[in-house]
């Protein structure tokens, strides 16, 4: 296939946009990252278009365009590691249908989980784009390594150094809203939590943690411990003023936007977007975002009627 009229190029570009979004939010953690990573491989897909002439697929070819942008924005950071942050699941629509397959050794919710994505930057880069293209995407070691330009020996050599780091790092367990063989009501589950918090009730809402449940609010210390998490959310917030919850999605999991109202407020203000964690009985991580960059992605309302 060549991609020489601008119909042609815009046609592939409108169907692989989604997914190729999807993969560089993995590799580089940010929504904000990914969509300059895209339009940044699109555009330097069209200006070499003609050097679309390799017996390898359009998709494949796109990818290997954008993880070597990814990889080269990587570099350019100036910091090592970045904090994942989530993203709305509409946004991540292009995970299917090309990663649900039986050969992914990390299905299409798990890979998009905020646990997942936070060990993943604990991978050197080229390692994180092998581990994706290879147990997320399921391409083959031959075609990474004309993907990367790499030998198979290396990739082979990057991949299994990047899934001990996993092994030892992730627990797939703690990655998704998954429900177990005897299920709790998901809904009767998020309705108590949304209760807990509008009534202040730390006791009810400590009983909804499982025991080793994490509260993560980056770049600040995290809290483990349901009692302490109880303990901190008592005096950090509920001595504060009374709260309200708005149901949302992000990174396949269910989430909250948390708003507060002042002792002096007449309205509740947006203060952080909440994500949730659970073994489909008990809470297992609650991880906030209070920049308002991040609630800006929501379709949310900025205050609500007090």
């Amino acid at each position: 296939m060549l991609l020489d009229s601008v119909d042609d190029f815009g046609n592939q570009a409108t169907l692989y946009r989604s997914e190729l979004l999807v993969h560089c939010y993995r590799m580089l953690g940010t929504v904000d990252e990914a969509e300059d990573a895209v339009q940044d491989a699109l555009t330097r897909a069209w200006q070499g278009r003609q050097t679309f002439r390799r017996p390898i697929s359009v998709r494949a070819w796109l990818y290997r365009i954008a993880t070597n942008v990814c990889l080269n924005a990587i570099r350019l950071r100036q910091r090592d590691r970045v904090e994942p942050g989530p993203c709305p699941d509409n946004v991540l629509a292009g995970i299917a249908p090309y990663e649900t397959g039986p050969e992914a050794r990390y299905d299409a919710r798990e890979s998009i989980s905020l646990a997942f994505l936070t060990v993943l930057q604990l991978l050197p880069p080229r390692q994180r784009a092998v581990l994706l293209l290879r147990d997320v995407l399921t391409f083959r070691a031959a075609e990474v390594a004309a993907l990367l330009d790499m030998s198979v020996t290396a990739v082979n050599s990057a991949l299994q150094r990047a899934r001990v780091t996993l092994r030892s790092a992730y627990s797939p367990r703690e990655s998704a809203f998954t429900m177990t063989a005897e299920p709790a009501n998901p809904r009767n589950l998020l309705e108590r939590y949304v209760r807990t918090w509008e009534d202040a009730d730390v006791a009810a809402l400590v009983a909804l943690l499982r025991e080793d449940a994490v509260l993560r609010m980056p770049p600040k210390p995290t809290v483990v411990g349901a009692q302490r998490i109880g303990d901190f959310l008592e005096e950090s917030i509920f001595a504060n003023g009374p709260t309200r919850l708005i149901e949302a999605h992000a990174n396949g999991n269910p989430a909250f936007a948390l708003y507060i109202k002042g002792p002096a407020d007449t309205r509740f203000v947006a203060f952080a977007l909440l994500v949730l964690a659970t073994d489909g009985h008990q809470i297992t991580q609650l991880t906030a975002f209070a920049d308002p960059r991040v609630l800006a992605r929501f379709d949310l309302p900025r205050e609500l009627a007090g």
